[in-house]
């Protein structure tokens, strides 16, 4: 299983930012879910959204209301829309991918994208 993230960058508070996460090698097993981490400098890795595979939604506390979670089955593919990024959302992002095999669930992590929010 691969993820590859993307979309992360500076930007200013109060501003948005879309994350992308792409999976490949996800044909032998059911997506359980996809949703994103994320670790500030630090700070342990925190999760922040998840998206199951029925489509139902839950995030964070600290991110309700900013952040929405959506996927593109089609493309395997999960994204993060951030808006009124505060500085303290600044982290390395994570995808997660949760893999069901047989009655076992399996978690995978992605390489990370930085987000930075400062003026």
């Amino acid at each position: 299983v691969q993820l590859q993230a993307s979309g992360g960058g500076l930007v200013q508070p109060g501003g948005s930012l879309r994350l992308s996460c792409a999976a490949s090698g996800t044909d032998a097993f059911r997506i359980a879910a996809m949703g994103w981490y994320r670790q500030a400098p630090g700070k342990q890795r925190e999760w922040v959204a998840v998206m199951v595979s029925g489509g139902a939604t839950n995030y964070v506390d600290s991110v309700k209301d900013r952040f929405t979670i959506s996927r593109d089955y089609a493309k395997n593919m999960v994204y993060l829309q951030m808006n009124s990024l505060k500085p303290e959302d600044t982290a390395v992002y994570y995808c997660n991918l949760v893999a069901k095999i047989r009655s076992n669930e399996y978690n995978y992590y992605g390489q990370g994208t930085q987000v930075t929010v400062s003026s």
